[in-house]
Protein backbone atom coordinates (compact mmCIF):
# COMPACT_ATOMS: atom_id res chain seq x y z
CA UNK A 1 0.00 0.00 0.00
CA UNK A 2 1.58 3.25 -1.16
CA UNK A 3 1.08 6.37 0.95
CA UNK A 4 1.86 10.08 0.71
CA UNK A 5 4.13 11.90 3.14
CA UNK A 6 1.03 12.74 5.17
CA UNK A 7 0.05 9.08 5.49
CA UNK A 8 -2.86 9.24 3.05
CA UNK A 9 -3.18 6.65 0.27
CA UNK A 10 -1.07 7.64 -2.73
CA UNK A 11 -3.81 6.93 -5.29
CA UNK A 12 -7.46 7.42 -4.39
CA UNK A 13 -10.55 6.87 -6.50
CA UNK A 14 -13.98 8.34 -5.86
CA UNK A 15 -17.01 6.93 -7.64
CA UNK A 16 -19.52 9.76 -7.93
CA UNK A 17 -18.64 13.43 -8.12
CA UNK A 18 -21.67 15.05 -6.51
CA UNK A 19 -21.47 17.21 -3.38
CA UNK A 20 -20.20 14.35 -1.19
CA UNK A 21 -17.89 12.77 -3.74
CA UNK A 22 -16.35 16.12 -4.64
CA UNK A 23 -15.78 16.84 -0.95
CA UNK A 24 -14.07 13.48 -0.43
CA UNK A 25 -11.86 14.08 -3.46
CA UNK A 26 -10.97 17.55 -2.12
CA UNK A 27 -9.95 16.11 1.27
CA UNK A 28 -7.55 13.56 -0.22
CA UNK A 29 -6.13 16.03 -2.74
CA UNK A 30 -5.16 18.40 0.08
CA UNK A 31 -3.44 15.48 1.83
CA UNK A 32 -1.23 14.91 -1.23
CA UNK A 33 -3.05 11.99 -2.86
CA UNK A 34 -3.57 11.57 -6.58
CA UNK A 35 -7.35 11.44 -7.02
CA UNK A 36 -9.53 10.17 -9.85
CA UNK A 37 -13.28 10.84 -9.84
CA UNK A 38 -15.38 8.62 -12.08
CA UNK A 39 -18.81 9.79 -13.18
CA UNK A 40 -21.59 8.32 -15.32
CA UNK A 41 -21.01 10.51 -18.40
CA UNK A 42 -18.87 13.34 -19.75
CA UNK A 43 -21.22 16.12 -18.62
CA UNK A 44 -21.33 14.79 -15.05
CA UNK A 45 -17.53 14.40 -15.05
CA UNK A 46 -17.10 18.03 -16.14
CA UNK A 47 -19.47 19.20 -13.40
CA UNK A 48 -17.57 17.12 -10.84
CA UNK A 49 -14.26 18.62 -11.97
CA UNK A 50 -15.65 22.12 -11.49
CA UNK A 51 -16.91 21.28 -7.99
CA UNK A 52 -13.58 19.82 -6.89
CA UNK A 53 -11.35 22.52 -8.38
CA UNK A 54 -13.55 25.34 -7.07
CA UNK A 55 -13.30 23.79 -3.60
CA UNK A 56 -9.53 23.49 -3.96
CA UNK A 57 -9.29 27.13 -5.03
CA UNK A 58 -11.27 28.18 -1.95
CA UNK A 59 -8.91 26.22 0.31
CA UNK A 60 -5.86 27.79 -1.31
CA UNK A 61 -7.40 31.26 -0.90
CA UNK A 62 -8.04 30.57 2.79
CA UNK A 63 -4.46 29.39 3.28
CA UNK A 64 -5.53 25.89 4.36
CA UNK A 65 -3.73 24.06 1.52
CA UNK A 66 -0.01 23.28 1.56
CA UNK A 67 0.34 23.29 -2.25
CA UNK A 68 -0.71 25.83 -4.84
CA UNK A 69 -3.70 25.32 -7.14
CA UNK A 70 -1.64 24.14 -10.09
CA UNK A 71 0.19 21.48 -8.08
CA UNK A 72 -3.06 20.13 -6.61
CA UNK A 73 -4.88 20.20 -9.96
CA UNK A 74 -2.03 18.21 -11.50
CA UNK A 75 -2.89 15.33 -9.13
CA UNK A 76 -6.57 15.34 -10.09
CA UNK A 77 -8.42 13.67 -12.96
CA UNK A 78 -11.97 12.76 -13.93
CA UNK A 79 -13.16 9.85 -16.02
CA UNK A 80 -16.23 7.93 -17.10
CA UNK A 81 -14.56 4.49 -16.90
CA UNK A 82 -14.13 2.54 -13.64
CA UNK A 83 -11.13 0.82 -15.24
CA UNK A 84 -9.21 3.99 -14.39
CA UNK A 85 -9.36 2.89 -10.73
CA UNK A 86 -7.02 -0.03 -11.48
CA UNK A 87 -3.97 1.60 -9.86
CA UNK A 88 -5.83 2.99 -6.82
CA UNK A 89 -4.90 2.03 -3.27
CA UNK A 90 -8.35 3.09 -2.05
CA UNK A 91 -11.65 3.70 -3.84
CA UNK A 92 -14.57 5.36 -2.05
CA UNK A 93 -18.03 4.81 -3.50
CA UNK A 94 -20.17 7.97 -3.17
CA UNK A 95 -23.26 7.29 -5.29
CA UNK A 96 -26.80 8.08 -4.05
CA UNK A 97 -28.20 6.20 -1.05
CA UNK A 98 -29.92 3.40 -2.97
CA UNK A 99 -29.14 -0.25 -2.22
CA UNK A 100 -29.28 -1.59 -5.78
CA UNK A 101 -27.30 1.35 -7.14
CA UNK A 102 -24.58 0.84 -4.53
CA UNK A 103 -24.37 -2.91 -5.12
CA UNK A 104 -23.96 -2.35 -8.85
CA UNK A 105 -21.35 0.36 -8.29
CA UNK A 106 -19.30 -1.61 -5.77
CA UNK A 107 -19.21 -4.84 -7.77
CA UNK A 108 -18.13 -2.97 -10.92
CA UNK A 109 -15.35 -1.19 -9.05
CA UNK A 110 -14.09 -4.27 -7.20
CA UNK A 111 -13.69 -6.10 -10.51
CA UNK A 112 -10.94 -3.70 -11.63
CA UNK A 113 -9.07 -3.24 -8.33
CA UNK A 114 -5.80 -4.89 -7.39
CA UNK A 115 -6.28 -7.64 -4.75
CA UNK A 116 -4.70 -5.56 -1.99
CA UNK A 117 -6.63 -2.36 -2.68
CA UNK A 118 -9.24 -1.13 -0.23
CA UNK A 119 -12.85 -0.48 -1.21
CA UNK A 120 -15.11 1.74 0.90
CA UNK A 121 -18.68 2.94 0.81
CA UNK A 122 -19.76 6.39 1.92
CA UNK A 123 -23.19 5.04 2.82
CA UNK A 124 -24.82 6.78 5.77
CA UNK A 125 -27.17 3.95 6.72
CA UNK A 126 -27.07 0.84 4.49
CA UNK A 127 -25.61 -2.30 6.08
CA UNK A 128 -21.96 -2.86 5.25
CA UNK A 129 -22.44 -6.61 5.70
CA UNK A 130 -25.34 -6.57 3.23
CA UNK A 131 -23.13 -4.83 0.66
CA UNK A 132 -20.11 -7.02 1.44
CA UNK A 133 -22.09 -10.23 0.91
CA UNK A 134 -22.00 -9.64 -2.86
CA UNK A 135 -18.29 -8.81 -3.07
CA UNK A 136 -15.43 -11.16 -3.90
CA UNK A 137 -13.12 -9.68 -1.25
CA UNK A 138 -15.31 -8.56 1.68
CA UNK A 139 -12.23 -8.50 3.94
CA UNK A 140 -10.98 -5.44 1.98
CA UNK A 141 -14.28 -3.56 2.30
CA UNK A 142 -15.59 -1.18 4.96
CA UNK A 143 -17.69 1.93 5.42
CA UNK A 144 -16.22 5.44 5.46
CA UNK A 145 -19.12 7.75 6.23
CA UNK A 146 -18.09 11.35 5.55
CA UNK A 147 -20.27 14.26 6.60
CA UNK A 148 -21.70 17.12 4.59
CA UNK A 149 -20.07 19.52 3.84
CA UNK A 150 -16.93 17.41 3.78
CA UNK A 151 -14.37 20.27 3.75
CA UNK A 152 -15.79 21.77 6.94
CA UNK A 153 -16.68 18.55 8.76
CA UNK A 154 -14.12 17.01 11.11
CA UNK A 155 -15.72 13.57 11.57
CA UNK A 156 -15.51 10.35 9.55
CA UNK A 157 -17.41 7.31 10.77
CA UNK A 158 -15.54 4.08 9.95
CA UNK A 159 -17.94 1.15 9.79
CA UNK A 160 -16.44 -2.27 10.41
CA UNK A 161 -18.24 -5.18 8.76
CA UNK A 162 -18.09 -8.73 10.12
CA UNK A 163 -15.60 -9.67 7.38
CA UNK A 164 -13.51 -6.47 7.44
CA UNK A 165 -9.84 -7.13 8.25
CA UNK A 166 -8.64 -5.61 11.51
CA UNK A 167 -5.53 -4.13 9.85
CA UNK A 168 -7.73 -2.39 7.26
CA UNK A 169 -9.71 -0.68 10.02
CA UNK A 170 -6.46 0.59 11.54
CA UNK A 171 -5.27 1.76 8.13
CA UNK A 172 -8.53 3.61 7.65
CA UNK A 173 -8.07 5.33 11.01
CA UNK A 174 -4.67 6.59 9.92
CA UNK A 175 -5.98 7.73 6.52
CA UNK A 176 -8.75 9.73 8.18
CA UNK A 177 -6.24 11.41 10.48
CA UNK A 178 -3.99 12.09 7.46
CA UNK A 179 -6.75 14.14 5.83
CA UNK A 180 -7.19 16.19 8.99
CA UNK A 181 -10.32 14.55 10.35
CA UNK A 182 -11.21 12.51 13.41
CA UNK A 183 -12.23 8.85 12.98
CA UNK A 184 -14.73 6.94 15.07
CA UNK A 185 -15.16 3.19 14.57
CA UNK A 186 -18.55 1.53 14.83
CA UNK A 187 -19.82 -1.97 14.20
CA UNK A 188 -22.21 -2.52 11.33
CA UNK A 189 -25.77 -1.75 12.47
CA UNK A 190 -28.67 0.06 10.78
CA UNK A 191 -27.87 3.77 10.70
CA UNK A 192 -24.52 3.14 12.41
CA UNK A 193 -24.11 5.70 15.24
CA UNK A 194 -24.38 9.11 13.61
CA UNK A 195 -27.30 8.62 11.22
CA UNK A 196 -29.31 6.69 13.78
CA UNK A 197 -29.06 9.51 16.32
CA UNK A 198 -29.17 12.39 13.86
CA UNK A 199 -32.17 11.11 11.91
CA UNK A 200 -34.12 10.40 15.10
CA UNK A 201 -33.63 14.00 16.23
CA UNK A 202 -34.49 15.35 12.79
CA UNK A 203 -37.68 13.28 12.52
CA UNK A 204 -38.88 14.42 15.94
CA UNK A 205 -38.21 18.04 14.99
CA UNK A 206 -40.33 17.57 11.83
CA UNK A 207 -43.14 16.02 13.90
CA UNK A 208 -43.03 19.00 16.27
CA UNK A 209 -43.30 21.40 13.33
CA UNK A 210 -46.13 19.30 11.88
CA UNK A 211 -47.99 19.46 15.21
CA UNK A 212 -47.54 23.21 15.54
CA UNK A 213 -45.41 22.96 18.68
CA UNK A 214 -43.14 25.79 17.49
CA UNK A 215 -41.77 27.39 14.32
CA UNK A 216 -38.84 25.89 12.45
CA UNK A 217 -36.65 28.77 13.63
CA UNK A 218 -37.58 28.26 17.29
CA UNK A 219 -37.20 24.47 17.18
CA UNK A 220 -33.71 24.93 15.73
CA UNK A 221 -32.86 27.64 18.26
CA UNK A 222 -33.80 25.26 21.09
CA UNK A 223 -31.06 22.86 20.01
CA UNK A 224 -28.50 25.44 18.89
CA UNK A 225 -28.76 27.60 22.00
CA UNK A 226 -29.93 25.06 24.56
CA UNK A 227 -27.72 22.15 23.57
CA UNK A 228 -24.92 23.93 21.68
CA UNK A 229 -25.59 22.15 18.39
CA UNK A 230 -23.82 24.06 15.59
CA UNK A 231 -27.00 23.97 13.50
CA UNK A 232 -30.59 23.03 14.33
CA UNK A 233 -32.13 19.73 13.14
CA UNK A 234 -34.47 21.31 10.57
CA UNK A 235 -31.81 23.51 8.99
CA UNK A 236 -29.50 20.49 8.96
CA UNK A 237 -32.20 18.46 7.19
CA UNK A 238 -32.33 21.20 4.54
CA UNK A 239 -28.56 21.00 4.13
CA UNK A 240 -28.49 17.20 3.91
CA UNK A 241 -31.55 17.09 1.63
CA UNK A 242 -35.09 16.10 2.60
CA UNK A 243 -35.03 13.30 0.04
CA UNK A 244 -31.85 11.90 1.58
CA UNK A 245 -33.36 12.07 5.08
CA UNK A 246 -36.52 10.38 3.83
CA UNK A 247 -34.56 7.53 2.24
CA UNK A 248 -32.59 6.92 5.43
CA UNK A 249 -35.73 7.10 7.58
CA UNK A 250 -37.50 4.56 5.37
CA UNK A 251 -34.55 2.19 5.63
CA UNK A 252 -34.27 2.59 9.41
CA UNK A 253 -38.03 2.18 9.79
CA UNK A 254 -37.84 -1.13 7.90
CA UNK A 255 -34.96 -2.39 10.03
CA UNK A 256 -35.41 -0.79 13.45
CA UNK A 257 -39.15 -0.21 13.68
CA UNK A 258 -41.88 2.40 13.72
CA UNK A 259 -39.94 4.90 15.82
CA UNK A 260 -38.17 5.86 12.57
CA UNK A 261 -41.37 6.13 10.51
CA UNK A 262 -41.13 9.28 8.31
CA UNK A 263 -43.64 12.02 9.23
CA UNK A 264 -46.32 12.85 6.65
CA UNK A 265 -44.91 16.38 6.37
CA UNK A 266 -41.54 15.04 5.24
CA UNK A 267 -43.14 12.82 2.60
CA UNK A 268 -45.30 15.69 1.34
CA UNK A 269 -42.42 18.12 1.04
CA UNK A 270 -40.32 15.60 -0.89
CA UNK A 271 -43.24 14.89 -3.22
CA UNK A 272 -43.55 18.65 -3.83
CA UNK A 273 -39.86 18.90 -4.71
CA UNK A 274 -39.00 20.93 -1.61
CA UNK A 275 -35.74 19.14 -0.89
CA UNK A 276 -33.88 21.87 1.01
CA UNK A 277 -30.87 23.91 0.01
CA UNK A 278 -30.30 22.09 -3.29
CA UNK A 279 -33.73 23.13 -4.62
CA UNK A 280 -33.91 26.52 -2.92
CA UNK A 281 -36.72 25.61 -0.52
CA UNK A 282 -37.22 23.20 2.35
CA UNK A 283 -37.99 24.18 5.91
CA UNK A 284 -36.20 27.42 4.99
CA UNK A 285 -35.77 29.44 1.81
CA UNK A 286 -32.28 29.28 0.28
CA UNK A 287 -30.53 31.03 -2.55
CA UNK A 288 -31.11 29.20 -5.83
CA UNK A 289 -28.52 26.40 -6.28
Amino acid sequence: MNETDTGAPADVGVLGGGRMGAGIAHAFLLAGSRVTVVERDAAAATAASTRVLDSVAASVARGTADDDEAAIAARFATSTDVADFARCDLVVEAVPEDLELKIDALTRVEAVLAPGAALASNTSSISIDQLAALLERPSRFLGTHFFNPVPASTLVEIVRGDATEGPLVEQARSWVRAIGKTPIVVADAPGFASSRLGVMLGLEAIRMLEEGVASAEDIDAAMALGYKHPVGPLRLTDIVGLDVRLGIAEYLSSTLGERFAPPALLRRMVAEGKLGRKTGEGFYLWDAP
